[in-house]
Formats: structure tokens, sequence, C-alpha cells
């Protein structure tokens, strides 16, 4: 009985430490950690980068009719296209993956293989509504 117990005992159990930043490169975070770091980057980047454009936007429109030629100018080049595609990413993917924790926040899809599903699908929908919009705004179609 005392060898049972001395080699359950002995059996070495694994260690989580902090990581140092020179192993985040090595590091594989889950398709569901990938999805939560994302949402909060795209959260910061509407915040940060997405009201004061907006608004500056808005406010050049309804200036004036020299204004709103000022803003036909700014949004007509390709940087700011891809701003607004950017911001449109961040938007798309905040709202596809605030949905994901809404029904999460429901206990459903919460076990291991659902919640990497819809972690996946939440990259996929959101990758493939912004290419949508992609092509409408650099005018494909």
């Amino acid at each position: 009985m005392a060898d049972l117990a001395s080699k359950a005992g002995s059996k070495s159990r694994p260690e989580f430490r902090n990581i140092h930043i020179f192993q985040l490169s090595s590091y594989r975070l889950p398709l569901a950690g990938i999805v939560s770091i994302l949402h909060r980057i795209s959260g910061a980047l509407m915040f940060l980068v997405g009201i004061p454009f907006m608004l500056y936007l808005f406010d050049q429109s309804l200036t004036s009719e020299l204004s709103f030629a000022n803003y036909t100018a700014v949004v007509s080049h390709w940087f700011a296209k891809l701003v607004l595609l950017g911001l449109i990413w961040a938007y798309l993917h905040h709202f596809c993956a605030g949905i994901r924790y809404l029904v999460m926040d429901v206990h459903v899809a919460i076990e291991k293989d659902q919640a990497r599903k819809t972690a996946g699908s939440v990259l996929i929908v959101s990758l493939l509504l912004t290419a949508l919009v992609a092509l409408k705004l650099f005018g494909v179609y």
C-alpha cells in the first residue's frame, strides 16, 4: 500500500508559471484566447481611432459644400479606405465575438470543443464580412 502511495505522490505535476516577454513567440494560445484578445483589440481600436476619425468625417460632411468636397477627397484616398476597412473589421469582429460571449453567458457552447468551433466561426464570419465590405469599398462591385 505504501508503494502505491509513493508512486502516486512521485508523479510530477505540471507547473504553470508566468511567461516572459521573450517566450511570447513560442507560446501557443488556443483559438478562443485569440478571439478574446482580438475582441479587446478591436474594442480599443474602435474607441481610440474610430470615434475621432468618424467625428472628423461627420464634421467635414456637414459644415459646408466645400468641406463636403474635402470629405470626399479624404475618403476617396487609399489610405483612408484602409483605415476605414480596419475600423470596419474591428466593428464586425467585435460584434460577432460579442454575440458569442452573450450566448456563452447563458451557458450555451461552453465546453471545450464547442467553444473552439464558435471561436473559429467568429473569425471566419468576421473576416468574410470584412472581405465583402472591402470589395464594395474598393469598387469591385
